[in-house]
């Protein structure tokens, strides 16, 4: 089982990275609060990792540390949640986030997330409730609000166009549908911005 990878990074296409390790070039999904903590590319980064391996594709997941894919790890314990869906959760909200909506029982925020309904949000907050009894983090989501609004870019110019399209291709990875992304990101639409911070504003604006 491969659980760490460390290298350069040398390739950013949300919500997937292309790490360099001496050579070998490893394909990895992040979720997108972790994509925004990324250093810029040709930069050194370590990112711990999960394996998937199934009949028809090997998928390699990756954190920014223990905690998140401790958390990945136990969402797909869930009944009805895959890797994909749990990538979609953890980037719809970060790690405290989800824990303090299991918590204080909130269905109504879990269900804005794509692909879970209202039974999904419902289990997920009977399963997780036990398992995140122990959990080490903040009280609520309110802790990591300096976190929420940092603005990240790369020094790369892209194209406006592109970042637009960029961002709409990784909220359809995410799940999201055509027309939420596309209202989302309209909302939201600034030329200068980056994709990657179209994708924060137009998740934060689909919560």
């Amino acid at each position: 089982m491969i659980g760490q990878i460390s290298g350069k990074l040398i390739g950013k296409q949300p919500p997937e990275v292309l790490v360099d390790v001496n050579g070998v070039g490893y394909e990895l999904q992040l979720p997108m609060t972790c994509f925004y903590a990324l250093p810029p590319l040709g930069e050194p980064v370590t990112l711990v990792t999960h394996f998937v391996v199934r009949e028809d594709a090997q998928l390699l997941y990756g954190f920014n540390n223990q905690a998140e894919r401790s958390l990945f790890r136990l969402l797909i314990k869930t009944q009805g949640v895959g890797p994909k869906l749990a990538l979609a959760i953890l980037s719809g909200m970060n790690a405290d986030e989800f824990v303090w909506a299991v918590n204080q029982n909130d269905v109504s925020r879990l269900v804005k997330l794509p692909g879970v309904g209202k039974k999904t949000a419902e289990r997920l907050v009977i399963e997780m409730r036990d398992r995140l009894k122990d959990w080490q983090g903040s009280s609520t989501p309110a802790t990591d609000a300096a976190n929420i609004d940092a603005v990240t870019s790369d020094s790369t110019f892209v194209h406006p166009a592109d970042a637009r399209a960029d961002a709409l291709s990784a909220l359809l990875s995410l799940g999201y549908k055509q027309n939420q992304a596309d209202k989302a990101l309209t909302a939201v639409y600034q030329q200068e911005l980056s994709s990657e911070e179209l994708i924060k504003a137009s998740l934060k604006q689909l919560a």
